[in-house]
């Protein structure tokens, strides 16, 4: 009896020691898959917050930056340019060539087209060129940088659709992002200096020492006014595009024949030989001018012939005695 009591003593004490080492290992393993699941939020979370500023990183330049167009920076409109440009400064030219049945009037309607598509264009007028009964005509205009692709794309078409032919459409680029990028910050430099100077020259005790500080000050105010006005110019040039367009009659110029007319050509006649008689009397004049000089080369060539006869009358005298 007491060992049926002993082993199911040790059978309960065996069984409540496999009870507690089940919950044990019950409690460890979801410690264990909690941890797992933080992990992995804490990786998620990671990652979107990697890819948002990714994401942002690339965005902010386009809206802060010069954004095709002098002036603007990433600092926010500063003297200090931004190290990359979000599109590049280009300075565009177009000239194109054409040929139409009658330039005046293409030249009227291509100007008026132009000017009413951008009203702020500026035109640098127009040349005519007569040849025969029609003209060649020159022109150009300044347009809006944005209204350019515009232009470009109706006088390409404009000759076919008008009954003339596209001669040559050339197009040059320059891109002027260094140029402008690099003479910003040699602006931004030399107003640094600027300010240094004239910080210097109220404190200076000497008279050689403000001449001194006058003329390095004199020379940095120059070369600012110098940069400022370059960057004026690359700001015009890449906001206006020049556009040149060259018209030519259709197949040249044709002068019709004209009747044979007397009273023409007798004019004709006359008139050459008023020019020729005009021609005449001017050199006559010239010679009657000019002779002036020639009287005492004359006179002394006279003398001496006249000397000369009367030695040789004299000798044959002689002889003859």
């Amino acid at each position: 009896m007491e060992d049926c009591l002993n082993r199911k003593g040790v059978t309960d004490v065996g069984m409540q020691a496999n009870g507690r080492r089940a919950w044990g290992a019950g409690i460890a393993l979801a410690v264990i898959g909690v941890a797992a699941l933080l992990a992995g939020c804490g990786g998620a979370s990671q990652a979107g917050s990697a890819t948002y500023q990714r994401s942002s990183g690339g965005s902010s330049p386009a809206g802060s930056g010069v954004a095709g167009a002098p002036g603007g920076s990433a600092t926010g409109g500063s003297d200090q340019p931004s190290s990359q440009q979000s599109q590049p400064l280009l300075v565009k030219s177009l000239a194109v060539s054409m040929t139409a049945h009658d330039t005046r009037a293409t030249a009227t309607a291509l100007q008026s087209w132009i000017m009413s598509t951008d009203p702020k264009a500026i035109s640098s007028g127009m040349n005519y060129s007569q040849d025969g009964a029609s003209y060649d005509v020159s022109m150009s205009f300044n347009v809006e940088a944005s209204l350019y692709p515009a232009v470009e794309q109706y006088l390409a078409g404009y000759a076919e659709g008008h009954g003339g032919r596209l001669v040559n459409l050339q197009e040059s680029v320059q891109d002027v992002t260094n140029d402008y990028v690099n003479n910003q910050s040699r602006l931004s430099n030399l107003r640094s200096e600027q300010k240094r100077l004239q910080t210097l020259m109220g404190q200076a005790g000497s008279l050689g020492d403000v001449l001194t500080i006058e003329q390095r000050l004199t020379e940095v105010e120059g070369q600012i006014e110098q940069i400022q006005t370059h960057l004026a110019m690359l700001a015009g040039q890449t906001s206006y595009y020049l556009v040149q367009i060259q018209l030519s009659p259709v197949g040249g110029a044709i002068t019709p024949p004209q009747a044979w007319n007397p009273g023409q050509v007798f004019g004709q006649a006359w008139g050459a030989a008023i020019v020729f008689g005009q021609w005449l009397l001017t050199l006559l004049i010239w010679l009657a001018v000019f002779g002036l000089y020639a009287l005492p080369a004359f006179a002394a060539y006279w003398l001496a012939r006249r000397l000369l006869a009367w030695r040789r009358a004299r000798a044959s005298t002689a002889r003859a005695s």
